[in-house]
């Protein structure tokens, strides 16, 4: 495949170049060897004229594809760590895997078919590249599907899985994760990330009443991305939202005007919901769309701290603020019949509205599984790890959580249990 790049004017789209230029490492570093704002810049090359990142752009492609499109969820030295042991930091590497019968592309060194994959199964469609695996040289693209994947990975077959497992996973499939086949590639990364000129900052969970611990308005506030709920929610959603008492009352209190409401954001500048907008967003789906069902908010809601922790994004590999990923929302979609909202792709997930409805209708269908009434143990076991993976040994620490979270919303149990339905 002959493609060359000699500018990055050549590899990124307007958008992702001025995202560069705003990144103060990077603009320092091409302001430093002559590069001008508003002119093409230059791809650096090694001896052999190969075009390859230099670790401050790379560190920056990295930094700005998991901001925008993981918010925060990966981990920005594995990604970096990964480039560099697979391909040298260079766009236009490739190498053919035997194993495969296939030519891995890119920095990340992709296959086309696990691209394929991604975008068509799990709804990775920011950038159209399905069918044309020429787009996986380009650095945005590449490390976009690149971290789907490691995502991915990190909930592999319905379990939380750690750092090892997934670098290893990400060099030889799932399958070889824990094979002395890959245990070298775990070793070079292990002494590549430590090598890295930069480290991951530590994590923060949710802040309430600190939009971001930089004392500016989250709007002024740099890389921070759909900081409005305006943006994750329809019009006619919204009016729904400004119509409940207990929302009317803490949005004019805060100052919010319709068409401008402020997520608040933690102090890493993520969007979370508050619990009365959990709780709102819960009561307002369940009496628009399931009504007969009788599902109560306060489960719904519960199920939001666990698994999301109340982040819009989500948590890890958890996607959205339910936690429901692409391809389960498409299976009630399409086979079960919800079809209140529709999923053209994973981003969807991220909006409240949207995935409190699929969290719903998730949690309806378990609580019938197998035709058999299941009891409320049973279904929040199985909402966070899969109906076939409930046992007391390892998911019962979910419902000890799960009874810890629906504390904060007031729910009366009169009986002693708290039932789903």
């Amino acid at each position: 495949m002959v493609l060359s790049y000699r500018y990055w004017d050549d590899c990124v789209d307007p958008r992702d170049l001025e995202a560069l230029w705003l990144d103060p490492d990077v603009r320092a570093e091409w302001l430093d060897v002559g590069e001008t704002r508003g002119r093409k810049v230059h791809l650096s090359r090694d001896p052999d004229g190969e075009p390859y990142l230099t670790q401050i752009e790379m560190k920056a492609v990295a930094a700005i594809v998991i901001s925008r499109h993981f918010d925060s969820q990966l981990d920005l030295e594995m990604i970096c760590a990964i480039s560099e042991i697979a391909s040298g930091r260079q766009p236009l590497a490739e190498r053919y895997d035997k194993k495969a019968k296939d030519t891995t592309l890119g920095i990340m060194q992709l296959l086309p078919k696990t691209a394929d994959w991604l975008i068509r199964e799990l709804g990775y469609r920011t950038y159209e590249v399905e069918g044309n695996p020429i787009l996986l040289f380009r650095p945005f693209i590449n490390v976009y599907l690149g971290a789907a994947y490691l995502k991915w990975l990190l909930n592999y077959d319905g379990k939380e899985r750690n750092e090892e497992f997934v670098v290893r996973a990400y060099n030889g499939g799932p399958k070889k994760a824990a094979h002395k086949s890959t245990l070298e590639y775990w070793k070079r990364y292990l002494s590549v990330k430590e090598s890295l000129p930069f480290r991951k900052s530590l994590y923060n969970g949710p802040c309430p009443n600190d939009a971001s611990g930089s004392g500016l308005p989250v709007s002024e506030i740099k890389g921070v991305n759909h900081a409005f709920w305006d943006s994750r929610a329809s019009p006619e959603d919204m009016d729904e939202m400004w119509n409940h008492p207990s929302v009317l009352k803490e949005w004019s209190k805060c100052g919010e005007i319709r068409g401008k409401v402020l997520f608040s954001h933690d102090k890493e500048k993520r969007p979370y919901l508050s619990r009365v907008e959990v709780k709102a967003v819960a009561e307002i789906i369940l009496s628009k769309h399931f009504s007969t069902r009788q599902v109560n908010p306060e489960i719904l809601c519960a199920l939001a701290e666990v698994v999301s922790m109340r982040f819009v994004n989500g948590v890890g590999a958890r996607t959205g603020l339910m936690g429901i990923d692409y391809p389960t929302a498409m299976w009630l979609y399409s086979d079960l019949g919800y079809k209140a909202y529709r999923v053209e792709s994973v981003d969807d997930l991220t909006k409240p509205f949207i995935s409190m409805y699929f969290g719903a209708a998730y949690l309806s269908w378990l609580s019938e599984y197998e035709g058999r009434q299941r009891t409320p143990q049973f279904v929040v076991q199985a909402y966070l790890a899969g109906p076939k993976n409930v046992s007391l040994q390892e998911t019962g620490h979910y419902w000890i959580d799960f009874e810890e979270a629906i504390t904060h919303y007031e729910r009366k149990k009169d009986d002693g249990t708290c039932s789903i339905l």
